[in-house]
């Protein structure tokens, strides 16, 4: 969970650069809902519409609003196949790690890749249209994958909490 620093004035902290409650509104709002208008928005965290879009465009310059996207459903392509792979390498290099992120990088089935702190060295998550397909993914691409020397497949079988479909708590 991303903490932000909390202020509670107003434009001062907001050309300071700080994150403040009418910011943190924004964002709540925009994660829910990315496409509200500029004017909607002003409404809902109660500011008048210039300094909501002056406000949005300064979280946008400051690398806190990355983009907007649409929340896609997967099942509905025929990929609701969900697997995670905890991946272990058989060398840490900065080279050895650099080959293997760009070959995650090239590999579509991989949705997400995450370097762990533990007993092994990533975690995938890998998305598929069903345990066949996921069984030739791991045996033709995530096996083959620079510096593999082991892996270890946890199948889901429901999403109970996925935030890239549901709003974030407020």
């Amino acid at each position: 969970m991303i903490k932000l620093k909390t202020v509670y004035s107003d434009s001062n902290a907001a050309d300071a650069g700080e994150i403040d409650q009418i910011d943190r509104r924004i964002l709540s709002e925009l994660a829910a809902n990315g496409r509200l208008t500029v004017t909607e928005l002003a409404e809902r965290v109660g500011i008048s519409k210039t300094p909501c879009h002056t406000r949005m465009r300064r979280l946008e310059a400051r690398g806190i609003i990355l983009g907007y996207r649409a929340v896609i459903d997967p099942e509905r392509l025929g990929l609701g196949h969900v697997a995670f792979v905890e991946v272990k390498l058989t060398d840490t290099k900065a080279s050895a790690l650099d080959a293997f992120n760009a070959a995650v990088g090239r590999t579509p089935e991989i949705e997400e890749c995450h370097m762990i702190a533990g007993g092994f060295d990533y975690l995938l998550k890998v998305r598929t249209s069903s345990i066949a397909a996921y069984r030739r993914v791991l045996g033709e691409k995530i096996s083959g994958l620079p510096h593999v020397a082991h892996t270890s497949t946890y199948v889901a079988m429901q999403v109970v909490k996925d935030p890239g479909a549901t709003a974030p708590a407020r």
